[in-house]
């Protein structure tokens, strides 16, 4: 019995990996860019967040 109920603590690390990767992708791509990075697109897909940065 105990094994069918180990999906569940899986699951909930699935799940907050995935929304761990999404939020820092977000996050990442929103911040200045690194070196090297500077003339680089932001994906479609990445919302953009308003910053104090642009308002300068």
């Amino acid at each position: 019995m105990a094994s069918n109920t180990l999906w569940i603590p899986i699951a909930v690390l699935v799940v907050g990996f995935i929304a761990a990767v999404s939020i820092g992708s977000i996050a990442w791509y929103n911040s200045k860019r690194p070196p090297g990075w500077e003339g680089k697109e932001r994906p479609d897909y990445i919302p953009k967040v308003n910053s104090e940065d642009e308002k300068n």
